[in-house]
Order: C-alpha cells, then sequence, then structure tokens
C-alpha cells in the first residue's frame, strides 16, 4: 500500500479532516503497523487508528503537563535547581523523546 491509498482509507474515517491531520495520521499509521496491507480492512484499520489515536492523546496530554512544569522551573534560577528540577528536565527530555519516536519511527531514548 502506497500513501495515497491509505490517505484515501484515513480520509474515509475522518472526512472532516485537514490535509495534515491526514497526513500525520498516515505517517503514525506506517510507522506503528508493521504490514500496511493489513489497513486496507477497515475494521483492521479503526482498530490501529483508535490505538495511533490514544497514544497521540496521552503524548500530547504529557506533554502539555511537561511544558507547564518546564514554564515554572524556567522563572527560577537554574544555579539554585534541585534534585526535583533536575528531575523535570529529565522527564522532559523523556517525554520528548516520546513524542519525537511516535514520528519518526524510530526507538526513544531510555532515560
Amino acid at each position: 500500500m502506497n500513501c495515497q491509498k491509505l490517505a484515501t482509507l484515513v480520509q474515509r474515517l475522518q472526512p472532516e479532516s485537514s490535509t495534515q491531520d491526514i497526513a500525520r495520521l498516515c505517517l503514525l499509521l506506517s510507522h506503528d503497523t508493521e504490514k500496511l496491507e493489513e489497513l486496507q480492512d477497515e475494521q483492521t484499520l479503526r482498530a490501529a487508528w483508535s490505538e495511533v489515536g490514544l497514544k497521540l492523546q496521552a503524548a500530547t496530554d504529557q506533554h502539555a503537563a511537561m511544558t507547564q512544569e518546564l514554564e515554572e522551573l524556567a522563572s527560577s534560577d537554574p544555579e539554585q535547581f534541585n534534585r526535583e528540577q533536575i528531575w523535570i528536565l529529565i522527564r522532559a527530555i523523556k517525554v520528548q523523546s516520546q513524542v519525537l519516536q511516535m514520528y519518526v519511527g524510530q526507538p526513544a531514548l531510555d532515560v
């Protein structure tokens, strides 16, 4: 299956989606599915689409929470960081790595 065929199938599932959203879903589905041909089956496509959507929502929620913690951290003096603040930075790297991994299909850093 090529990208154009997958995009057509995804657009049938979400006809209101923007071109960017369809492209994003195609990318995420292609990285999450070993055999893209299996996605020609609508039930399999719906299940994969749902799973990818849940992963993306979880990553988005984590990213939003981490962004808030980083904004609070940015207002403090780096020379006075305590252990908890260092862990905030490490968790931020891990969350960012997980989001990036979803889009590039490479293993996330193990932090």
